[in-house]
């Protein structure tokens, strides 16, 4: 005969089993039927012996003109660094309809970059390469926000991105 113990460790078990199987359901299913992948390695930025991070980002294109680049009938290259709360470039300009591909790095820590109501939102990391396009169908001016904590004056590192 169990004793409650026993009971409770079997239900336990079993609790424990289920909530698993539901996890890598959910896992599988994000996976599969909603194509949510974790974002790839686009590269990254090694510095030579004696050389800093900021030196080696400088000479790496396409972060050595970081700005907006034309690259085709409304394509752009937008490369952006992240560093001590500020996003180089501050500001961006772009014509309505623009096929943008978001190049970004941080020279310094963790930085992110979101545009509120896109779907833009990347990570900058020192180093690391991070790519995302975005199609703008609607004119305005659009925030750029660290998501990212980065210290104290976090809060003030912001940019903007109009499209006309």
């Amino acid at each position: 005969m169990e004793t409650l113990a026993e009971k409770l460790e079997k239900g336990y078990v079993w609790l424990s089993v289920i909530v698993l199987v539901a996890f890598l359901a959910a896992l599988v299913y994000s996976a599969i039927v909603l194509a949510i992948v974790v974002p790839g390695n686009d590269g990254q930025i090694v510095p030579r012996k004696g050389e800093t991070l900021f030196a080696a980002v400088a000479r790496t294109k396409p972060f050595d003109q970081p700005g907006v680049h034309r690259t085709g009938p409304n394509r752009f290259d937008v490369v952006v660094l992240g560093q001590a709360w500020m996003f180089n470039p501050p500001a961006i300009e772009l014509p309505v309809g623009a096929e943008v591909t978001f190049w970004g790095t941080s020279i310094d820590i963790d930085h992110g970059l979101e545009i509120p109501g896109t779907t833009v939102n990347l990570m900058l990391l020192p180093g690391q390469i991070g790519k995302q396009q975005y199609r703008f169908t609607r004119p305005g001016e659009y925030r750029m926000i660290c998501h990212e904590y980065c210290g104290m004056l976090h809060h003030q590192m912001t940019g903007t991105l109009t499209v006309k």
